[in-house]
């Protein structure tokens, strides 16, 4: 069964629109500031895409473009100043950057409150803070003070809203970099089930993969996984986008997988969806936390 990212990114977009709604009554107008370094296309398409679904959620989207030039210094005042903003709820910015400037130390100069796309260490190591026991994703999501990397998110409430049971199964995470190390926290916090983290040159991956009863792909390959590597009645979370001469393709072979897979995530219209619309659930939740701060 193909999973409908579509379906599951609109119930949260009318939880956002009314609370979004909500706010505005109490004189709070919810506020998207996501920050475009230069003119890389897929950062520009996302920002484009952000704009439209707040505008659409009555959220107020106050984008920043800056040149790919830019110093170092510079994009830190300009982050710092939105910061500082009490008319800024959400703060983000699109990636990848420019090679000149530093990744992890633009993450730290965004304000934890504001940080929709949970990429300050203070709101990641809340992921592992008590240990993996401690609460469970559920337990950790009804929390306000919490943000999650929304990408990561979006696997889990996908799975959520299928009722994917995690408990007593094993996950594989195929990439493990910025969307699959934080998600095998969340699995492991979900199921407490085995959780294995690998890489695309990990020997003899297929036999990896196939042990997998879910299996969520992050590593930027199209159709990097094919339907022989997949266990049979698996569910397979497909997080690549990937812009080939024949469209935008996953790195699972769809077609292939979906013949072994017991629930796929199609691309476009998968994890996609669900990772925008959670964008503009931060923001309002960012916006609830600040005014009651």
């Amino acid at each position: 069964m193909t999973i409908d990212g579509k379906r599951v990114a609109e119930e949260i977009q009318e939880q956002v629109r009314l609370e979004a709604e909500g706010l505005r009554r109490q004189g709070v107008e919810p506020t998207l500031a996501p920050v475009l370094v230069g003119e890389n296309p897929g950062a520009k398409v996302y920002f484009r895409t952000k704009r439209r679904l707040a505008e659409k959620l009555g959220i107020r989207f106050r984008g920043v473009e800056l040149p790919a030039d830019i110093s170092q210094e510079e994009l830190v005042r300009t982050l710092r100043e939105l910061g500082q903003d009490k008319n800024v709820h959400g703060l983000s910015v699109e990636l990848p950057l420019p090679k000149q400037l530093d990744f992890h130390r633009i993450a730290q100069e965004i304000r934890p409150e504001k940080d929709v796309d949970c990429i300050h260490p203070k709101n990641l190591g809340k992921l592992l803070f008590g240990g993996a026991a401690s609460s469970t994703y559920t337990e950790l999501r009804a929390r306000e003070d919490m943000f999650f990397p929304t990408t990561a998110q979006a696997v889990m409430e996908l799975l959520r809203a299928y009722k994917v049971s995690l408990a007593g199964k094993e996950a594989v995470v195929v990439g493990g970099g910025t969307v699959g190390l934080p998600l095998s926290v969340l699995l492991l916090r979900e199921g407490l089930s085995t959780v294995t983290v690998c890489d695309r040159n990990t020997p003899d991956l297929g036999a990896v993969t196939k042990r997998a009863d879910v299996l969520c792909v992050a590593v930027g390959r199209p159709k990097f996984i094919r339907g022989d590597m997949i266990k049979k009645g698996a569910v397979v979370i497909d997080v690549g986008i990937n812009s080939t001469p024949d469209g935008i393709v996953g790195d699972v072979d769809f077609d292939s997988a979906k013949e072994v897979a017991s629930y796929i995530t199609p691309v476009p219209g998968g994890v996609g969806p669900v990772t925008t619309a959670l964008i503009m659930a931060h923001t309002v939740q960012a916006a609830k936390g600040l005014i009651n701060a």
